[in-house]
């Protein structure tokens, strides 16, 4: 299949995908790179897409030189959200076990899978982690809450989307509860460059929402 248009986004193209692969000495693997792209296609999703991973990839491109494992930040994010059911309590542990039998397929060392699954797992609760990939990782996946207003305002439109099937006073109660969570922490970023780049638009996101409820 031509490849070169597929994607509005470069990086999400199988080209990007066969250079990760051959970083931990695997084959193509075309397969499940097809099979993750139809999962983030999946009609239930409206913020859990394509779109999401492409812009990680892009947040990892201006952080990868201060990651330790690099390519392992990339698979976990290629895998993080690879399973994703709203109503599921176990999104990133089903998302990690697929990252898991899939690098065991490929005969990665136990000591990457470990990491690679810890990375995916880590992005359930979003506690700071005391790795730099780690703090990496979770900057990277909460870049969303700093975005522009516009984009930020269009993110709670698609979570909403994904939630439709939630009556507003619960939808509302719940979501109210996850912002002022994220709004209370002293630091919602782990690293410099994230934290100077969103920090503060992410708070004012978060109150925007939070007001909106």
């Amino acid at each position: 299949m031509p490849q070169s248009s597929r994607f509005k986004d470069s990086r999400l193209e199988i080209s990007h995908w066969h250079d990760l692969t051959r970083a931990f000495g695997m084959c193509e693997n075309n397969e499940t790179y097809e099979a993750l792209i139809l999962a983030y296609c999946e009609k239930h999703r409206a913020y859990h897409t394509l779109d999401h991973i492409a812009a990680c990839f892009r947040h990892l491109d201006n952080v990868v030189g201060q990651a330790e494992y690099p390519h392992e930040i990339e698979l976990a994010l290629w895998f993080h959200d690879a399973i994703y059911k709203p109503f599921s309590g176990s999104n990133e542990e089903d998302s990690a076990e697929l990252a898991r039998s899939f690098l065991v397929k490929n005969n990665v060392t136990s000591e990457a899978i470990a990491r690679i699954c810890e990375l995916i797992i880590m992005t359930k609760e979003h506690v700071a982690p005391s790795t730099i990939d780690g703090k990496l990782m979770l900057d990277i996946d909460l870049s969303i809450l700093g975005a522009d207003e516009h984009i930020y305002a269009q993110f709670e439109k698609d979570v909403r989307k994904e939630y439709k099937r939630v009556p507003s006073f619960i939808f509302k109660k719940k979501r109210k509860a996850v912002l002022q969570s994220f709004l209370n922490r002293s630091k919602l970023y782990q690293t410099e460059y994230f934290s100077v780049r969103l920090e503060a638009q992410a708070k004012t996101n978060l109150a925007w929402a939070i007001g909106e409820l």
